[in-house]
């Protein structure tokens, strides 16, 4: 598992290290971004070879050609200048929601990341106003519908672009501004776009890498903090860990099984509650507990590789077409003496498409199971011997964290509901793209599932943290478990009458999702 820390002042772009972390501290937490000497000694090196092109007079696509099934029309060199303009314009055509902030800014930082790589023939200035865009906090308005994943996600980097040259509109201290003048509260000018910087701005997969970052890193916190949600349930639940034995482990060794069967051990380390009743009757818990390593581990693992593919993405140069230095390609390939310009399929978004729509699913499923595990601390017909009715004292007069299960389930009934956009496609431009990714709506997707899903966890998370107020006397929970619901009671009181839950349970999803549960249990495990 990877380093979670996000905390840092500064994020150095290079175009080959950058990782989800760097991107959520970026986003999220506005950490300072700087861009490292040799990007742009090697953007500037790219550059140059497009003007030798340009200056060539050979047709290169999104050089001096129309784009999309406009590949064949040629375009004069005294209106190169003005393609590009016309580019970014027309491709500013998306719809639905305006992305969040910290979804913006994840795209811009990607996006100078991968030019940053210096294979898309971008002047460094360029750039350089992106950066001081994250930096000021001028944060386009973008719209979230309109990418197909390939080429790339064109309509949401377009809106972005659109502000370099002074159109659009973009928010700066939560006031909405002309591109223009929000460029001014940074001193920044618009941008006049020379030959291929449009196509260089807009042709590559960061709304989706973007977002997916965030998705990964938000999934790894909800996963640690599941672990110890079932930890907690099997405690209160009078169940057993038994089924976390390492040899049982040992024999399916699954990585993500493994870690999971683990984290309970750790978790329950020391508790009293497990020991009291180790020789009940019982001889099985339900699939909700004993599967837990399985279903949690396979969630775990499904995350582990689509963070494998983000992190190759982050650091790919996904533009379209490629420069490259003369001679270091197929021969094949047009160019002049000094640059070879090819056009490929870097842009195409199925490498994250399909890993992103497996990892929502995989969260969907690790809801499921957390869902029922509340259930079984709630519901009457299952618990009566241990719990009172819904968890509170007086049932029927009160009704307890009855509903919290409900909005559980509606929630998961939104996840299940999203499918799988990876697996459609819609030809395009006439027919020229005719297979797509849709990897953008995956992404999408796969942030709704996990604020979903920490909501769900959350919610088990309450109801254990409840449960527990009616243990015997003298029975302590694990060591792990017990900071769980100490972190829960910090900021949640026991429920001890009806009250209205919707801030808590928004509350919960945050300890969840943000990493205060897994803090408050390394911080007594470690």
């Amino acid at each position: 598992m990877s380093d979670r820390n996000v905390q840092r002042d500064v994020v150095v772009v290079d175009g080959e290290s950058l990782v989800p972390e760097d991107v959520v501290a970026v986003a999220r937490y506005d950490a300072r971004v700087e861009l490292d000497d040799d990007a742009r000694e090697r953007m500037q090196e790219s550059r140059d070879r497009v003007e030798s092109v340009v200056e060539s007079g050979e047709p290169v696509y999104g050089v001096n050609t129309g784009f999309g099934h406009l590949v064949e029309t040629h375009i004069d060199e005294e209106d190169i200048e003005q393609l590009q303009t016309n580019l970014v314009r027309s491709h500013s055509a998306g719809a639905g929601r305006e992305l969040t902030r910290e979804e913006v800014r994840s795209m811009m930082l990607t996006r100078v990341n991968t030019l940053a790589k210096g294979y898309s023939g971008i002047r460094p200035f360029v750039v350089d106003h992106l950066v001081t865009m994250l930096n000021e906090g001028v944060h386009p308005v973008v719209r979230s519908r309109g990418s197909l994943g390939a080429s790339g996600d064109l309509a949401p980097l377009a809106h972005m672009a659109l502000v370099l040259l002074g159109g659009g509109e973009a928010l700066v201290d939560g006031e909405r501004l002309s591109g223009e003048d929000a460029l001014a509260t940074a001193d920044l000018e618009p941008v006049t776009l020379a030959s291929k910087e449009g196509l260089a701005l807009i042709n590559g997969t960061q709304l989706t890498v973007g977002l997916a970052s965030l998705f990964v890193v938000d999934a790894e916190e909800i996963l640690d903090a599941a672990d110890a949600a079932g930890a907690l349930t099997t405690e209160v639940t009078m169940g057993t860990t038994a089924n976390c034995d390492p040899k049982i482990h040992e024999v399916r060794p699954h990585p993500g099984q493994k870690e999971s069967a683990a984290a309970i051990r750790r978790l329950t380390a020391d508790s009293t509650v497990l020991e009291s009743h180790k020789d009940c009757e019982r001889v099985q818990d339900a699939y909700s507990i004993r599967c837990l390593p399985q279903v949690h581990g396979a969630a775990r693992d499904a995350v582990d590789h689509l963070r494998e593919a983000v992190e190759v993405e982050l650091n790919s140069a996904t533009d379209n077409p490629l420069v490259f230095e003369a001679g270091s390609v197929d021969e094949r390939a047009p160019g002049t003496d000094v640059a070879a310009v090819v056009s490929a399929g870097n842009f195409h978004g199925e490498p994250l498409a399909l890993r992103l729509d497996y990892a929502a699913g995989a969260l969907t499923d690790l809801a499921a199971i957390s869902e029922r595990r509340a259930d079984r601390m709630l519901n009457p017909e299952v618990q009566e011997e241990y719990l009172p009715p819904f968890l509170t004292e007086h049932s029927g007069l009160r009704s307890g964290y009855m509903i919290a299960q409900y909005t559980a389930a509606a929630l998961l009934n939104e996840c299940r509901s999203f499918g799988r956009p990876s697996i459609d496609s819609t030809p395009v431009s006439g027919g020229q793209e005719d297979h797509v990714s849709m990897s953008g709506q995956s992404a999408l997707n796969a942030r709704r599932v996990a604020e979903n899903v920490a909501t769900i966890v959350g919610v088990e998370l309450l109801c254990g943290a409840q449960a527990a107020e009616f243990l015997d006397d003298g029975l302590e929970l694990g060591t792990g478990t017990g900071a769980a619901r100490d972190e829960v009671r910090s900021v949640v009181p026991p429920l001890d009458e009806d009250r209205p839950l919707d801030e808590e349970l928004e509350t919960a999803a945050d300890l969840v999702r943000f990493g205060a549960i897994r803090a408050a249990v390394e911080s007594v495990l470690d």
